[in-house]
């Protein structure tokens, strides 16, 4: 594939942030081509960087095979969080800032030490923590419909757009990260459930797999990044004046509401 093409691919999904989705990328982007659309995600990453926007962590995806099977695909992916992506625990997400949002519960870390080796295990992960957080990930995407393919949201940075962080995070130290429970409630009803063991069966799995796959690529985690590392049940589509609440047993919470309605 072409720098032109990538390009293009690249700065259609900028635009898209405006307000408008656009079809499936399948003009610039094979449906499997991991490569080319992990290039797509990195041009778009750099640019914004030079625009002055700041990474603050990462986000793993598609570790739960509940999401998998709603997306259509069979492995995990990552995505760039930015600092202006957080939405404060109990805060507002502005409607005219989304397209075609769901939310997912999750657990997130962050890392006390840096994760530089390619062969980073979860056990490693464990000791690298500083604190574990119930989280929200506001997964969207600018592709019309949602219907994607695996390259398409790798592209598309992950599907990622914002994320919750809950104000008060706790020690990993005889927490039960595979057996916590999860239960998200939209407006007081639950609507998705699941345990730790969704995120390849112990969220420090997911970390670990994120740490390795970005220290492959010269980016290795560093101290003090937020890590999410992936839903812990389905995603569940947003509608203006919903206020999500995520509760972890054993971590926390994390909420927010989605505008007015």
């Amino acid at each position: 594939m072409t720098n032109t093409l990538l390009e293009k691919a690249a700065r259609a999904l900028r635009d898209a942030y405006s307000g408008v989705a656009i079809p499936p990328m399948r003009d610039w982007l094979k449906p499997t081509d991991v490569d080319a659309a992990y290039a797509v995600q990195e041009i778009n990453t750099r640019f914004w960087i030079d625009q002055g926007r700041r990474i603050v962590g990462r986000k793993a995806g598609l570790t739960a095979k509940a999401v998998q099977a709603q997306l259509g695909v069979d492995q995990p992916d990552f995505g760039v969080l930015f600092e202006d992506m957080a939405i404060t625990d109990g805060g507002t997400l502005d409607p005219a800032r989304a397209l075609q949002p769901k939310a997912e519960a999750e657990i997130a870390f962050v890392l006390a030490n840096d994760l530089p080796s390619a062969e980073t295990t979860a056990e490693q992960v464990a000791d690298a923590v500083a604190s574990v957080h119930a989280a929200i990930e506001i997964v969207d995407s600018r592709i019309a419909d949602w219907k994607i393919t695996f390259a398409d949201t790798v592209a598309d940075n992950g599907s990622s757009a914002f994320f919750v962080l809950a104000d008060k995070g706790v020690p990993l130290l005889g927490l039960d990260l595979e057996g916590a429970e999860m239960e998200m409630q939209i407006n007081g009803e639950v609507k998705s459930t699941g345990t730790g063991a969704a995120a390849l069966g112990n969220p420090l799995n997911a970390a670990a797999w994120l740490a390795q796959t970005l220290a492959k690529r010269g980016e290795p985690l560093k101290a003090g990044d937020i890590l999410l590392a992936g839903a812990l049940g389905p995603m569940v589509a947003l509608n203006p004046g919903d206020h999500v609440q995520a509760i972890i047993g054993g971590i926390g919470e994390a909420s927010f509401t989605y505008g007015g309605g």
